[in-house]
């Protein structure tokens, strides 16, 4: 017989050479766990961004998915998941969404929305009265809050 199986049955390459295959094959057969490091490539800004566009487009759950995503480190994407919610009038989400813009950022236009949340819904009305004036208050030059304050101090007088 003829080849390198049998000069290794026969005895004939060193036990060190062997060893050396052995260790070879052992090592480069079995590779080793790696651990792999994902970065993202976007700004919490791009995830925002790109959400709007998908909200332009109608692609709501994927927004959700970017407004979720910039969360992480830009806590006025409540703001943004807030409104997708409105839309889809899934108020529970909406609302939740909204107070933790508040609570992290203390938006006057998450507070303008909650407001106008409780008024469209037509529940809550003294605290979306309290929301659009605060709200107000940290943008007096907003007319849209404005609106929303006159609005919901309209529906409590009826």
């Amino acid at each position: 017989m003829k080849g390198p199986l049998p000069a290794i049955l026969d005895g004939r390459v060193p036990r060190r050479v062997l060893a050396l295959i052995v260790f070879a094959l052992l090592f480069f057969s079995c590779s080793l766990p790696r651990i792999a490091v994902l970065r993202d490539p976007l700004t919490p800004q791009e995830h925002i961004d790109l959400g709007v566009s998908y909200e332009k487009r109608g692609e709501l759950e994927a927004a959700l998915k970017e407004y979720g995503t910039a969360a992480k480190a830009m806590p006025l994407a409540y703001l943004y998941m807030g409104n997708v919610y409105f839309e889809e009038k899934r108020f529970p989400d909406a609302e939740r969404a909204y107070r933790k813009a508040i609570a992290k950022t203390d938006s006057a236009e998450a507070r303008n929305n909650l407001a106008w949340l409780y008024y469209t819904i037509g529940s809550n009305l003294e605290e979306a009265e309290a929301l659009a004036r605060k709200a107000v208050e940290l943008s007096p030059e907003s007319e849209a809050f404005k609106d929303t304050l006159a609005k919901i101090e309209e529906k409590k007088r009826e």
